[in-house]
């Protein structure tokens, strides 16, 4: 794989027109690159810890636009909730927005979902800017235009697709995040490679040292083949009835996993972590996948960093109690994403009783 220039475009077309993936750092100081994807009245929807660090770049380089508002939200998932959303809502009324404002969500996967859901709520849909600062969003949250928020039975019941004006990915605001958050967002750069890119996978399998250090050139390969790969696949399928499903590789056992630990202790990357090393095992179990594959996602899943077992107190009925509200779910059956090689997916119904083979 070839080094990526500074500034990088990656046109991701979509049933409405089409938006542009702009990959670089600085790119919050550099305005001639994304202000013209701005109009009407402008709310910038952010989170407590993300606008300590990049709201002023970002206010800054808006100037002295006329009707722009901020809207600072608490951090966490807990706050992907309906009074939020209710909240940006409020906001947007109160500006006298009308249906050529523009929402920009400045944040992780949390705010991207919210705010993305509120503008294509508001009016029956307004423009919205993707701005992430996460790893996590820049390589999965904030491309392909599935917004949600989360309800108290599952995560992202309620939602809608909602394509961005365009995705801003500056990767100077990665050098914020904690380490914990990095590395909760290389689960899904992993997932890339899991299901469709073996030698993308390969790729990580040789880097990780560097990818684990965030060398800056490494990392801006591994972000772009993300999005190439994402961009790929929701291409093909915008509305998820069929292989972008694919994308929901180790998500369905992470999305239990993070609703029985009420969205607080687990990373939502490091729940999908767990989840593709519970889904590669019962894979195996169910002779789709060779073990020694199964053990090379487990292998590089646990080279960086990230965890590969359930916590404790957490086995199979509970999360398997938790699995039956997944939207992927048809017919009162658990629809799992599986492998039947590294590199390639596939979705399999599976009974209950085949799913505590993954414990």
């Amino acid at each position: 794989m070839s080094l990526t220039p500074a500034i990088d475009t990656i046109e991701i077309p979509h049933s409405a027109g089409h938006c542009p993936v702009i990959l670089g750092r600085d790119l919050l100081t550099q305005p001639q690159h994304w202000a013209h994807t701005l109009t009407g009245a402008v709310l910038v929807v952010t989170e407590q810890t993300v606008a300590e660090h990049h709201l002023k770049p970002l206010m800054d380089a808006l100037g002295n636009r006329a009707n722009t508002d901020v809207l600072v939200l608490p951090p966490g998932e807990s706050t992907k909730n309906i009074a939020a959303w209710s909240s940006v809502l409020d906001r947007l009324v109160s500006m006298g927005a009308m249906r050529d404002a523009t929402v920009i969500a400045l944040g992780g996967g949390v705010i991207g979902d919210l705010a993305g859901f509120a503008a294509a709520s508001y009016m029956r849909g307004i423009a919205v800017i993707q701005m992430p600062t996460t790893l996590l969003a820049q390589v999965d949250a904030a491309i392909g235009g599935k917004t949600a928020i989360n309800h108290p039975q599952g995560k992202n019941l309620i939602g809608a697709f909602h394509a961005p004006r365009a995705v801003v990915s500056d990767l100077a605001t990665l050098d914020t995040l904690s380490d914990r958050h990095y590395r909760a967002g290389l689960a899904e750069v992993i997932k890339y490679g899991a299901i469709g890119d073996i030698a993308f996978f390969e790729w990580l399998e040789s880097r990780t040292q560097p990818l684990s250090q965030r060398d800056p050139e490494t990392l801006q390969t591994a972000i772009r083949q993300s999005v190439i790969n994402k961009k790929t696949v929701v291409v093909e399928d915008e509305r998820e009835t069929g292989r972008r499903a694919h994308l929901n590789f180790g998500h369905t056992f992470g999305h239990a996993l993070e609703a029985l630990t009420e969205y607080g202790s687990l990373e939502h990357g490091e729940a999908v972590a767990i989840g593709m090393v519970l889904a590669a095992r019962l894979s195996s179990e169910l002779g789709l996948l060779h073990q020694d594959q199964a053990q090379r996602l487990s292998t590089l899943i646990e080279a960086l960093g990230l965890p590969t077992e359930a916590p404790a107190g957490y086995g199979a009925q509970k999360i398997i109690e938790r699995m039956r509200l997944d939207k992927k779910n048809k017919d009162n059956t658990i629809h799992l994403v599986l492998l039947d090689d590294l590199g390639h997916a596939v979705i399999r119904p599976t009974s209950e009783a085949e799913i505590t083979q993954a414990f």
